[in-house]
């Protein structure tokens, strides 16, 4: 005969059987979700890669995540020869941060250092490649805005301030390459290069008329009609204050010193970044937007290309490119060529997010590349111990990437 069950025994008995219902359902519960779990797992598209586009957006500092992608996502080949100059295993650094304009890059092959302008700020910076470190390498440095070096390892700048080319000499010493023309006053020279007969060749738009990097005109004169701005302001004692008096032109620099107007405002309005072609047979010039007060025509974003004659005339102008893509302007500043002769172009799109950075182009002016950054870019060069580093001077940074070519000539 069994034992009858008390009442509080048939409440324990019934309590542990649900219990056990409510474990074995949520293990069920479990084990179906994660089987759904994995099914969407392998049926899922991979993650998007991190970019300049993404929110929040990619952090391109020494503190940032790595790129996980064998590409770096902000590397992207519009044609697939691009994936032959890109280098696939390395990424887009930011090196340094903290000027308030970059302009100029320029690499020093014998020092091992890239110097750039940061030109509100009146100063020239180094990163030195040994160990990243970033000093002040030249203030006041009379609002320099290109810089290249020659082909004797001489520091080549473009000055704003004092509207004038300087060479700097192996012995400290300073030497001005040209500031005037005809007897005339240069507006602000912006971009130069070495040719390797001894020349240099320069552009000379307005953009030193500006307060933010140069000096305004005296009273009177295009970037100061009103006269309501002094320009001594700011400056050292016994400054004085030019007008403007040429066009917008391009110059050569002739080893005995003359200076010979090669691309007049007609032909390339605004004229801004300059290189030359590998075997120096073509010399490419950006036309850029109007500068403050200028009357002229201004360009309009596009690069022209010449052909370079044994006696240094130029000819058979044309535009290589409009640098529209996708619809957006991707306007031009400082352009260099590599040894293939393709041309990579800083690119400044305003703010289209993720058009900003540098494009690249084939000889005949097709779309290769982009390189998008978080930042407009200014200017670009190649460097490093083998040259076949890109450094983008881009609005308040340096930024820099490896790739599978080699600039062409020195700076």
């Amino acid at each position: 005969m069994t034992r009858q069950e008390t009442r509080e025994e048939r409440r324990d008995r019934a309590a542990a059987v649900s219990r056990r219902t409510i474990v074995q359902g949520l293990a069920a519960g479990a084990a179906a979700a994660a089987g759904i779990g994995s099914a969407l797992a392998q049926n899922a598209a991979p993650a998007a890669p991190p970019s300049t586009i993404t929110t929040p957006p990619r952090d391109f500092g020494p503190h940032g995540a790595p790129t996980t992608y064998f590409w770096d996502p902000d590397v992207i080949a519009v044609d697939p020869s691009f994936n032959s100059l890109a280098q696939p295993n390395t990424t887009i650094k930011r090196l340094y941060t903290g000027v308030l304009w970059a302009e100029g890059p320029a690499w020093s092959a014998q020092g091992r250092y890239l110097l750039w302008s940061d030109i509100p700020n009146n100063r020239q910076m180094r990163w030195s490649e040994d160990d990243g470190h970033v000093s002040v390498f030249r203030m006041p440095s009379n609002n320099s805005n290109g810089n290249s070096f020659d082909f004797n390892g001489r520091q080549l700048s473009c000055e704003h301030l004092t509207r004038r080319v300087v060479r700097y000499e192996h012995d400290g010493t300073a030497t001005v390459l040209a500031d005037s023309y005809n007897g005339k006053r240069l507006n602000s020279p912006n971009d130069v290069v070495a040719h390797p007969d001894g020349s240099y060749w320069f552009t000379d738009p307005p953009y030193g008329g500006q307060l933010y990097e140069g000096e305004p005109d005296a009273p009177g004169s295009s970037s100061n009609t009103a006269g309501k701005m002094n320009p001594r302001i700011g400056q050292p004692a016994g400054f004085v204050g030019a007008k403007r008096e040429l066009p917008t032109n391009c110059y050569r620099v002739d080893p005995s010193g003359r200076v010979d107007l090669v691309v007049s405002e007609d032909q390339v309005p605004d004229p801004n970044g300059l290189c030359f072609s590998p075997d120096y047979k073509k010399l490419y010039v950006v036309s850029t937007g109007k500068g403050p007060g200028d009357t002229g025509p201004g360009g309009k974003g596009v690069v022209f290309e010449f052909d370079v004659g044994s006696d240094n005339k130029l000819s058979n102008q044309k535009q290589f490119s409009d640098f529209m893509i996708d619809g957006v302007k991707c306007g031009p500043d400082g352009i260099r060529c590599d040894v293939n002769g393709n041309l990579w172009a800083s690119s400044n799109a305003g703010r289209n997010v993720g058009y900003s950075g540098v494009t690249c182009w084939s000889p005949e002016g097709k779309l290769l590349g982009r390189i998008r950054i978080p930042e407009v870019c200014g200017n670009i060069t190649f460097g490093g111990p083998k040259r076949n580093r890109l450094f983008m001077a881009a609005s308040q940074s340096l930024y820099a990437v490896y790739t599978a070519t080699q600039g062409a000539g020195p700076g």
